[in-house]
């Protein structure tokens, strides 16, 4: 087997890793962190950039504290070299103001060490659209908002 071969083996695998983690992502879970992220990691999204296990633990851990069965599901995952993009649903129930199940839709670019761990991670989604749209009073000023930029 070639060196390259065997790289792209290596970062399918990770690639593989990377989205069984968010898809079967629970509280007990997390503790498989260190597995699928690089020590140092660096993850940003529209709410948080951090670096570091400790801090996107913290990341997850907030999530499960606010939301009620949180869930990814994986649409399509993409790599080429040590880098993937994966678009994604997050679903989840909001513990208030809001009943039924919620949907964000966005996308992520990762980067993966020689190791196959995550060392960069960037989430794409519009918060606006996808999440204060959908809450009480707020949503309703979002949409005028918008609906007055497209004229």
């Amino acid at each position: 087997m070639s060196a390259s071969t065997q790289d792209t083996g290596q970062m399918e695998g990770a690639l593989a890793r990377l989205v069984a983690f968010y898809e079967h992502l629970s509280i007990e879970s997390l503790a498989q962190l260190g597995a699928v992220y690089a020590p140092d990691a660096r993850f940003k999204d529209p709410f948080n950039e951090v670096v570091g296990h400790a801090a996107i633990l913290a990341i997850f851990e907030h999530m499960f504290v606010q939301v009620d069965a949180p869930r990814f599901v994986v649409l399509e995952s993409l790599g080429q070299g040590a880098q993937a993009f994966l678009t994604w649903e997050f679903r989840f129930r909001m513990k208030r103001l809001v009943s039924g199940e919620q949907c964000i839709r966005g996308a992520t670019h990762v980067r993966f060490d020689t190791q196959g761990r995550v060392v960069l991670h960037r989430d794409y989604w519009d918060a606006a659209e996808e999440l204060y749209e959908k809450l009480p009073l707020l949503g309703g000023f979002m949409r005028v908002l918008r609906r007055a930029s497209q004229r």
